[in-house]
């Protein structure tokens, strides 16, 4: 029971600005880098995170590709049709409880939420988090955290992502008054929609950070408690970038007579838009439609450095990215934009994570990429115990 217990706090979104802006903990976790975001979101970074791996191996970088012979939702085909008025079932709620209603028929056990894709679409595209990601196998083929922690034989925790955050960091203090695990993976994600709709606010983000603060105060309380030497570390994932304008990529598309399904696919996220060219010269046409957007297509060296280039176009032919703090609007998230976005390109000031520790930061930790050999490395030197 004297074996070194290492526990790693995942907060979705506290990035390097945050943590800088706020002191974050710099008393308890004095060692600190400034950490390059993974390109992409969320549902991009978890899976990084949690395997090591960059998109391009585990086959996440956003949540809709166009994969006409993999969608799980073809027979979506016979009910597109029934769905009318269209303006009733774009509403937020009703697409709610219409995604509640697909993730049961499909039995997807993953995060799910259609958004504001169109329905009559999803026949042609395919979702990639049908599994829940935290879990042994959530990433297969691809290894997961889970896995690899359980075929070295060690007694750990990952938090339940359906849970509040109170309640993970609840279970987790308890299971280290208990010196009942070697590792421990606590996430929390509620600051990123709070930052969402209240990026630079100030006197709603201070509470919500000096709450994390003493949470986390919480966690290290119950480490030194259990007895057992540990190494706490604290990272995000990356951080929140203000709204300076919005684009309309779908009225620039439509300009240009091409049809969806057809000449070309896209699947339009917040920041970025990714095409599939369907017929010769539709490339040239989109192009010359988003010239006068504010934003830039990726190159082929770019999409590699940031792990996102597959030679099966998986994550799409071409790839327009906005200028930083620029939303498209509306897109297949949504319809009106948000008061903070990420998601930018990963050397923008706004977008950078963090990696904070009991320890010191080991050199090879510069990228998101690389938390993962950190969480599974079991050399590492025991401190002593309080540390």
């Amino acid at each position: 029971m004297n074996s070194l217990v290492k526990v790693f706090v995942f907060v979705d979104a506290l990035g390097w600005e945050q943590v800088e802006k706020y002191d974050f903990l710099r008393d308890l976790l004095p060692n600190r880098r400034r950490i390059e975001m993974q390109f992409g979101y969320s549902c991009t970074a978890i899976p990084t995170i949690l395997s090591g791996k960059r998109p391009s191996e585990h086959g996440h970088l956003a949540f809709y590709d166009y994969a006409p012979a993999k969608s799980p939702f073809r027979m979506m085909r016979y009910l597109a049709p029934l769905l009318r008025p269209r303006s009733f079932w774009r509403r937020g709620r009703v697409r709610h409880q219409l995604s509640k209603l697909i993730k049961r028929l499909y039995g997807f056990t993953g995060y799910f939420q259609l958004y504001g894709v169109p329905v009559e679409r999803l026949p042609k595209l395919d979702y990639c988090e049908k599994t829940d990601l935290f879990v042994p196998g959530g990433l297969g083929p691809v290894k997961n955290l889970a896995d690899v922690w359980g075929e070295q034989g060690l007694k750990y925790h990952i938090s339940n992502w359906r849970l509040t955050e109170a309640e993970n960091f609840r279970i987790a203090a308890d299971l280290f008054r208990r010196g009942a695990v070697d590792r421990a993976f606590v996430y929390s994600a509620a600051f990123d929609a709070l930052q969402h709709d209240n990026v630079g606010r100030d006197d709603v983000l201070r509470p919500k950070v000096e709450k994390y603060a003493e949470s986390i105060r919480a966690l290290h309380a119950a480490l030194v408690e259990g007895g057992r030497p540990f190494e706490l570390t604290v990272f995000s994932d990356h951080g929140m970038t203000p709204l300076r304008g919005t684009a309309d990529v779908p009225a620039a598309l439509e300009g240009t007579g091409l049809k969806w399904g057809e000449d070309y696919a896209s699947a339009i996220d917040s920041t970025m838009a990714r095409f599939w060219w369907l017929k010769p010269g539709a490339d040239g046409k989109v192009k010359a439609a988003l010239a006068g957007l504010p934003g830039r297509w990726l190159s082929e060296d770019e999409m590699r450095y940031h792990g996102i280039w597959r030679d099966d176009a998986k994550f799409g032919d071409a790839i327009f990215l906005a200028d930083a703090g620029v939303q498209f609007v509306p897109s297949d998230m949504g319809v009106k934009p948000l008061n903070g976005m990420h998601g930018f390109d990963p050397a923008d000031r706004d977008s950078a994570a963090a990696w904070l520790s009991t320890v010191p930061v080991p050199a090879s930790v510069s990228r998101v990429c690389d938390y993962f050999a950190v969480m599974v490395d079991t050399t590492a030197v025991p401190l002593v115990a309080g540390r």
